[in-house]
């Protein structure tokens, strides 16, 4: 009697299980059908589409118009620090001539026209080489805008700045200065920037375009510093 309700509760127990896994065999089907599908999607050259990428520049025109674009912000930052650099020795009481280095007459250095000396200490005294370009050399001091320094004519040739001890005020005025200078600089290398960018009309994402980006960050974070370290120097703001 036991073996004849085994018997059809077993074939009962048999169809069900049957008509379970038939249901969920299809959906397993499905699920590998799905990945598989969605794995064909894969972009095989995924480094062109990361920001940040370390490529380096392929194309030979892009590297030289990035080699033209450094040497340009280079120079640009170059300019920044001596101008601070002079800041700072002033901000010291220290009197050399390096602090008339920022001055340029028609384009060229100061040295190219004159000699500066030291006198006393406290004076800068400039000997222009002819008579002919006392005008432009003078011309050009009042034009480097040099905070408490004013030239003045002793004779034909030469030209007496006395250089006052900096106060607070007239170191607050360099710290403002120099802020206005950093600001130019930085103006300077965004255009030298966006020029590059123009010439070479990079795509969206590309290699390229990162590579430029991080040169101008870098270059504009330089110019950061050297305005901060200046500030420091002078004991003025942050």
């Amino acid at each position: 009697m036991l073996r004849l309700v085994r018997a059809p509760l077993r074939r009962t127990l048999g169809a069900s299980v049957a008509r379970t896994a038939s249901r969920e065999l299809p959906r397993a089907f499905e699920q590998r059908r799905f990945y598989a599908k969605k794995d064909k999607g894969v972009v095989k050259d995924a480094h062109k589409l990361v920001p940040g990428s370390q490529q380096p520049l392929t194309d030979p025109a892009a590297r030289e118009e990035y080699s033209k674009c450094e040497d340009k912000m280079s120079a640009a930052a170059e300019w920044f620090r001596k101008d601070c650099a002079e800041g700072a020795t002033r901000a010291t009481g220290r009197i050399t001539p390096a602090l008339l280095d920022s001055v340029k007459v028609d384009g060229q250095p100061l040295q190219s026209y004159a000699t500066v000396g030291v006198r006393d200490g406290s004076v800068l005294v400039v000997t222009v080489f002819e008579d002919s370009t006392m005008k432009s050399v003078e011309g050009a001091i009042y034009d480097a805008k040099l905070t408490g320094m004013t030239p003045q004519r002793v004779d034909n040739r030469t030209l007496r700045i006395p250089v006052p001890k900096p106060t607070i005020d007239a170191k607050t005025q360099m710290a403002t200065n120099a802020s206005r200078k950093a600001e130019e600089a930085r103006v300077q290398c965004r255009k030298f920037h966006q020029a590059s960018l123009k010439k070479g009309k990079y795509e969206k994402r590309s290699i390229e375009l990162e590579t430029f980006q991080k040169l101008l960050d870098k270059y504009i974070a330089d110019v950061d510093k050297i305005l901060s370290d200046m500030k420091k120097a002078l004991g003025v703001g942050k």
